[in-house]
């Protein structure tokens, strides 16, 4: 583990190092496009009719869904959607969207939908884990938030589990600021800036971290296993991600999701959002306490899946930019059993990101950087993949891949995969690590690239035992623009405790953007 915080620590420190020559960030082109947080819930009906064991008439399914408007009326985005109330905590899925947003009158809006990806809980229920749900309804939009409702059709189309339902959301509107892609990884200097440049603006302080939790359950935590329903006892050993984004000097927004990677059979994992606030804020250190609210679940008993997780620490800061953060919490399922009591730690970077003045003090930042950033969408074929019981299965999966560039070479990037065919659905995957792409050769257009990432993975009767998995690729990228790259690579996924050894190919593409921040 410590070798593991080494690498992060100097991969992060590594990111001041690749910059250019300074010049005037007016002369740096920027883009504004409107974007929203989009909390989704509804309620579903179950098939209870078409299987043979006992099963809740209803689930509750939350979403979660960053959404990107494209034009003035159409919006894409990805999100992830999770089991609350009910007896499939532990059912999560990940996707894509696509959607119209149009004014009918004033501030109400017709908006129209539709999410595709993969994912699930009890497999049965759900057989690959492909999920498709359109929604249209309307939209009202308030100054700083709205919320509408929608006729929703949620269809596991692999599975049994469909229905029509009535969906209600709430939506967070914000604003994305970035330059062009090709303007990645440049110095400037703020100087003499007109007071309508578009770079004059106040930055949004934000907060990227990997986190390791330790879950040591209590109460009436049990297993999943149906033979004894045992007390759960053992530590679970957590990796996941977190992303805080500050409303003012003190108060901040977050998501986080985990997974298990040590002490259950694979398949646990969580997703939260909620909000933070540091009491203690100095040049070394941060005490800060947060609650957030959320889904949990996967090889434990069946229950809901909505939980609650507060928790308080503090940050050790060792540059401006990088801290090591120390946390403990509490974490109870509402509609459940399951009870832990959290310690951990994480890494975090932080960044003011978007404008050349500081949020608080509107003092004027004297030297900014553009950071290169790609995000990306893949479909994953993965071959002969070992499920308990020793047959195999071919998986298709959509997986979500975000690059940040290190340099023009070399970049840090994660993945998040899901299910959609192979009678696996609820398997998915959570990776990060390091890549290296070649310089661009046949007319400039291809580039060589290898990967290497480690993570968990499990669900779906996948043979990942309790999930560590590295995953190591290389391919080609074919660059349509400086901006889209579409991709195909080869590799294989590797268990380190499971019985796993898949090939696999992937076929996708990623667009390119650059983000303003401060230099410090």
């Amino acid at each position: 583990m410590k070798r593991v915080l080494l690498l992060l620590t100097l991969a992060l420190m590594t990111i001041d190092g690749f910059t250019q020559e300074a010049q005037s960030v007016a002369s740096l082109k920027g883009t504004e496009v409107k974007t929203g947080i989009r909390l989704q819930y509804l309620t579903m009906d179950m098939p209870v009719d078409q299987v043979s064991y006992p099963l809740k008439p209803t689930m509750g399914m939350m979403g979660l869904h960053y959404l990107v408007g494209l034009n003035d009326w159409l919006y894409a985005g990805i999100g992830m959607k999770a089991a609350a109330i009910g007896d499939q905590g532990g059912l999560f899925t990940l996707g894509v969207d696509l959607g119209v947003n149009q004014q009918l009158y004033k501030n109400l809006y017709l908006d129209a939908n539709v999410h595709f990806g993969g994912g699930g809980g009890f497999r049965s229920l759900v057989n690959g884990g492909a999920i498709i749900q359109p929604n249209i309804g309307l939209q009202y939009k308030a100054k700083h938030f709205s919320f509408g409702a929608q006729y929703s059709h949620v269809n596991f189309f692999t599975g049994i589990m469909k229905s029509d339902a009535v969906s209600f959301f709430i939506e967070i509107p914000s604003v994305l600021r970035f330059a062009n892609y090709t303007d990645a990884r440049k110095d400037f200097v703020t100087t003499n800036l007109s007071s309508d440049n578009f770079w004059k603006r106040p930055a949004t302080k934000n907060v990227q971290q990997v986190r390791f939790d330790f879950l040591f359950p209590i109460g009436g935590s049990r297993e999943d296993a149906p033979a004894n329903n045992a007390l759960l006892r053992r530590t679970l050993y957590v990796i996941g991600f977190e992303y805080q984004k500050y409303l003012n000097s003190n108060l901040f927004l977050y998501v986080h999701t985990d997974t298990v990677y040590k002490g259950l059979i694979a398949g646990f994992m969580d997703l939260y959002f909620g909000a933070g606030y540091n009491f203690v804020d100095t040049k070394y250190i941060n005490f800060f306490a947060k609650t957030g609210i959320g889904a949990a679940g996967g090889r434990i008993a069946q229950e809901g899946g909505i939980t609650m997780y507060p928790s308080v620490g503090f940050d050790i800061k060792f540059t401006n930019n990088i801290a090591l953060s120390l946390h403990g919490g509490y974490v109870r399922a509402l509609d459940g059993d399951f009870e832990a009591y959290s310690s951990g730690f994480g890494i975090k970077y932080f960044g003011l990101s978007g404008g050349t003045k500081e949020p608080i003090t509107k003092k004027s930042i004297d030297k900014v950087e553009t950071k290169g950033f790609r995000i990306g969408v893949e479909n994953q074929s993965f071959f002969r993949v070992k499920r308990f019981g020793a047959h195999t299965v071919d998986l298709q999966l959509i997986a979500i891949k975000p690059y940040y560039d290190l340099s023009d070479n070399f970049y840090l990037m994660g993945e998040a995969s899901f299910a959609y065919e192979g009678n696996s659905g609820g398997y998915a995957h959570g990776v990060f690590g390091i890549g290296a792409k070649s310089n661009r050769f046949l007319n400039d257009k291809i580039s060589g690239v290898a990967e290497f990432s480690f993570g968990a993975a499990g669900g779906g009767r996948v043979d990942t035992g309790e999930g560590l998995v590295v995953r190591p690729t290389i391919g080609l990228n074919y660059h349509s623009s400086d901006a889209l790259t579409f991709n195909v690579s080869v590799g294989q996924l590797l268990s380190l405790d499971g019985g796993v050894s898949s090939n696999n190919i992937n076929v996708g593409f990623s667009y390119g953007l650059s983000f303003l921040n401060a230099k410090k």
